[in-house]
């Protein structure tokens, strides 16, 4: 039977799940109105129930994810001043050095591989990635939503720029969660054809050895045991 260990909290669980239920709705409301002169996205607003329709379940979905994003940053803000949540998703100069020593371990310069702690320096880029683009659409979001009284506080300059800002970002994030996020985290031959453990939670010692053998060491040595890596 093969070890399991504990990866992710149900309320990580539930955070990503919601994530990924209002990204889809963001997307599909979002993307026929910002290609609105393609036969396409015509259609596809004919299916959401026309513009109105489709803007209502948007704004609904941006407010939703606007609020998801505050109680995570709070939450995390709160949990590091409290020293019960570790700084393990921050990026230091190890990560540097690991992205280094992958380049040349793809080119065939070396033989050893990274050897990687909780998260590589992929997971964190992503992560602070996601985080610093939610922040662009979420703040240009309510610049778009409520334009007069931006205008009377700020240039009216701005909503226009708000608008192609919000429109753009929210396309580059489709392309990296479709292009990069998805294969890396579900779809590369590492974890073939599914990585599930977002979804359940735990991450087989096997992975744990393959992927973050730093990490698995520590835990190991806290706990006074050593399991056998499957073959």
């Amino acid at each position: 039977m093969t070890f399991k260990y504990v990866r992710f909290s149900r309320l990580q669980r539930f955070e990503h799940f919601s994530v990924m239920a209002l990204f889809i709705v963001l997307a599909v409301t979002g993307f026929p109105q910002k290609f609105y002169d393609h036969r396409w996205a015509q259609v596809m607003m004919g299916w959401l129930g026309g513009v109105d329709t489709a803007r209502w379940f948007h704004r609904a979905a941006g407010v939703t994810f606007g609020l998801l994003l505050v109680a995570h940053v709070v939450r995390l803000v709160w949990e590091v001043a409290r020293g019960t949540v570790s700084l393990s998703m921050v990026p230091t100069r190890q990560d540097f050095r690991d992205a280094v020593q992958t380049l040349r371990y793809y080119f065939g310069l070396t033989d050893a591989q990274a050897r990687f702690d909780r998260f590589d320096y992929r997971q964190k880029f992503e992560y602070w990635g996601l985080l610093m683009g939610s922040a662009i659409v979420v703040g240009t979001g309510l610049v778009l939503l409520f334009p007069i009284l931006t205008a009377r506080f700020l240039p009216g300059e701005l909503i226009p720029a708000a608008y192609l800002a919000h429109s753009q970002e929210g396309l580059m994030a489709f392309l990296v969660v479709i292009v990069w996020h998805i294969y890396n985290a579900h779809l590369s031959p590492d974890v073939f054809p599914f990585d599930t453990s977002i979804f359940v939670g735990t991450i087989s010692e096997e992975r744990m050895h393959h992927e973050h053998p730093l990490e698995l060491e520590r835990l190991q040595r806290a706990a006074g045991e050593t399991h056998e890596p499957a073959a």
